[in-house]
C-alpha cells in the first residue's frame, strides 16, 4: 500500500436531496486564466497543440482549461467533435474551461449556456517517476450536468497517478437526436472519445503512460464507461476501465425510436416558445436557437444515453458484454450498498417521512402483477420507516442485482473485480438535516473518498474516513497501474470485496440483496 499524504477533504450529497435543500454552488463559466506566481520548474509542458504553463503546489502540478478539440458552436453545434485549433507562444492552465451548457436543478452541476467547452485539465506528481499510469475521470450527472473540474484529483495524484478530467456536451447539446441533424446519437461520448485520443498524444508529456491509459466514471459517466466497452470507435483507446454505480447490464443506451420520440418533444415544446418562428425549418431552428431556450424545450430530469445500433454503438452495453463483442480490458466494478437511501432522503426533506400507507402503493404502482411477491419478501414490518423499505427495494433490484449482472458478464471474457462500498459511517450533510434514517453508502457516497470535490455538500471527512480514502485511492491507483486488486477476481464463485473503514473482506452479496429472489422475479 501507498502512504498518502494529507490533502484537502472533499465534500458530497446526494443530488436529490441537494436539490430539495436547495443548495447551490455559486460557480460561473472561468474566465481568462492569468499565469500564476511561483509556477515554478516543470509547469510549461509542451502539447500537440502548443505549449501550457500550469501551477505546482504540495508536490502536484496542475494543468487546466486545456482544448482537446474545437469549440462546437456554430456550423459545429451537433457535429462530431473537430480537433482544436493550435496555438503560439504559451497557454496559460491556470484556470478549468467553461462548464458545458447545462440546466439549473442539481448542486453537482453549474447552470451554463456556454457552448465553447471541450476542455481538460490534468494534475500530476512533480517529481519525475518514470511512466505513470493515467486515469481518465468521467464525471457523473445524468449526462444533464457537471464538469471535470468539480473533481478535484489530487487524492488519486499523490497516489502517483497523472488524472485527466473533462468536459463533454451534456443533454440537448450533447444527445439530442433529430433526424435533421443526422449526428450519431451521442455526442457526448464522441467528445470523451476525442479527449481519450488527446491523452493517447499527450499523456507522456505529462509524465504519464500513453499506454496505459483506465477509465473511470461514476452513475452517468459510468454508463458512458460502459458505452466506451461497447464502442468500436473507442477501441485502442483505454486499456483498463472502472465503474461506479453503473450497471451495464440495465443501462448505457437508448434505441432510436427513444431518442426520436425525445427529439420530436423537444421539437414541439420550441414550437410552443415561438423559438422556431423566424425560422424556415426545424434544422435551422435546431441550429440557431440559444442554447438556454434549447434547454429549456429539452427538460430538466432527461437522462439521455447513446442510440444503440449505429456506428458509434452497434450493440446495447449489455448485449455487446453478452456475445463478447466489447473492448475487453481489465474492469474493475462496483455499486454502494444503500444507492437509493439517499434519494428518498431527498424526497422526506421535502415533503416529511412517507406514512405507513405509502408503502404498499408505492410497491404496486413499481412492480404491477409481481408487487405481491415483493410485498412479502420486503414487508414493511422488516424495516424502521416506509422510506428505509422502499429504499432497500429499489436498491437491490435497480443497482445491486443489474450490477452482479454486469459483473457476470464481464468475468466470462475479461478479468474482472467487483466491490461493494459498505461503509456505514459516511460523512454527514451538510447543514445537519434531520434525517428519519441514516445515509450510509447512499449514492455518490463514496465520492469524497477519492476526490477533493469543489461541492460543499458533505461534512468535513473524520480521521477515520481520511484512512479509508486513503485506501481506496491506493486501490484505484494499483488497479490503474497493474490491471489488479489485493482480492480475487470475480470468477464463478463470484468473489465482491466489501470496502468499509473495518477489515476489508468478502460481502455476502447475493444474501444481503436477495439476489436469488430478483432472478426468480423476472
Amino acid at each position: 500500500m501507498r502512504h498518502t499524504r494529507n490533502v484537502s477533504r472533499g465534500f458530497t450529497a446526494t443530488a436529490l436531496m441537494l436539490a430539495t435543500l436547495g443548495v447551490g454552488l455559486g460557480l460561473g463559466p472561468a474566465g481568462p486564466a492569468q499565469a500564476a506566481a511561483g509556477g515554478g520548474a516543470g509547469t510549461v509542458v509542451d502539447t500537440t497543440g502548443g505549449a501550457v504553463r500550469g501551477t505546482s503546489t504540495d508536490g502536484l502540478r496542475s494543468f487546466q482549461g486545456i482544448p482537446y478539440a474545437a469549440p462546437p458552436v456554430g456550423e459545429l453545434r451537433w457535429a462530431s467533435p473537430q480537433p482544436a485549433a493550435a496555438w503560439t507562444g504559451v497557454r496559460e492552465a491556470t484556470a478549468p474551461g467553461s462548464p458545458c451548457s447545462q440546466p439549473a436543478g442539481l448542486p453537482i452541476g453549474v447552470p451554463s449556456v456556454v457552448e465553447d467547452c471541450l476542455y481538460l485539465n490534468v494534475t500530476t506528481p512533480a517529481k519525475p517517476a518514470g511512466k505513470r499510469p493515467v486515469i481518465v475521470w468521467i464525471h457523473g450527472g445524468s449526462l444533464m450536468f457537471g464538469s471535470g473540474d468539480l473533481y478535484g484529483p489530487e487524492r488519486l495524484a499523490a497516489e502517483g497517478a497523472v488524472v485527466v478530467t473533462i468536459n463533454y456536451r451534456l443533454g440537448a447539446m450533447g444527445f439530442l437526436s433529430d433526424p435533421v441533424l443526422k449526428t450519431s446519437g451521442g455526442l457526448g461520448l464522441e467528445d470523451q472519445q476525442a479527449a481519450l485520443h488527446w491523452v493517447r498524444a499527450n499523456a507522456d508529456a505529462f509524465g504519464g503512460d500513453p499506454g496505459n491509459v483506465t477509465i473511470t466514471g461514476q452513475s452517468g459517466g459510468g454508463y458512458s464507461v460502459c458505452g466506451h466497452l461497447a464502442s468500436p470507435k473507442s477501441a485502442g483507446l483505454f486499456d483498463r476501465a472502472i465503474l461506479q454505480s453503473s450497471p451495464c447490464a440495465t443501462g448505457g443506451s437508448r434505441t432510436r425510436e427513444e431518442a426520436e420520440a425525445e427529439a420530436e418533444a423537444t421539437v414541439e415544446h420550441l414550437r410552443k416558445l415561438k423559438a422556431c418562428d423566424n425560422h424556415k425549418d426545424t434544422e435551422s431552428c435546431l441550429r440557431h436557437t440559444d442554447p438556454g431556450t434549447l434547454m429549456k424545450a429539452y427538460g430538466t430530469w432527461n437522462e439521455p444515453r447513446p442510440i444503440a445500433g449505429t456506428d458509434l454503438m452497434p450493440l446495447a452495453p449489455a448485449e455487446a458484454l453478452r456475445t463478447g463483442k466489447f473492448n475487453r480490458v481489465p474492469v474493475l466494478i462496483g455499486v454502494n450498498h444503500d444507492e437509493e437511501r439517499g434519494r428518498i432522503l431527498g424526497e422526506e426533506l421535502g415533503g416529511g417521512p412517507m406514512p405507513p400507507g405509502a408503502y404498499e402503493p408505492e410497491i404496486r404502482k413499481e412492480f404491477g402483477d409481481r408487487a405481491d411477491a415483493v410485498l412479502a419478501r420486503y414487508p414493511l414490518n422488516r424495516f424502521g420507516s416506509v422510506g428505509e423499505a422502499l429504499a432497500t427495494v429499489r436498491t437491490d433490484h435497480t443497482w445491486s442485482v443489474p450490477t452482479l449482472d454486469t459483473a457476470r458478464l464481464l468475468a466470462k471474457w475479461t478479468p474482472t473485480r467487483m466491490f461493494e462500498f459498505s461503509e456505514r459511517e459516511t460523512p454527514a450533510w451538510a447543514g445537519d438535516p434531520k434525517l428519519s434514517f441514516e445515509p450510509r453508502a447512499s449514492h455518490m457516497s463514496e465520492l469524497p473518498y477519492l476526490f477533493d470535490l469543489k461541492l460543499p455538500l458533505f461534512e468535513k471527512l473524520t480521521e477515520q474516513q481520511e484512512r479509508l480514502g486513503n485506501r481506496m485511492t491506493d486501490t484505484w491507483v494499483d488497479f490503474a497501474e497493474s490491471g489488479k486488486t489485493d482480492w480475487p477476481s470475480f470468477r464463478g464463485g463470484g468473489y465482491v470485496q466489501s470496502l468499509t473503514s473495518g477489515p476489508w473482506k468478502r460481502t455476502e452479496f447475493t444474501k444481503d440483496h436477495d439476489y436469488a429472489f430478483w432472478r426468480n422475479l423476472r
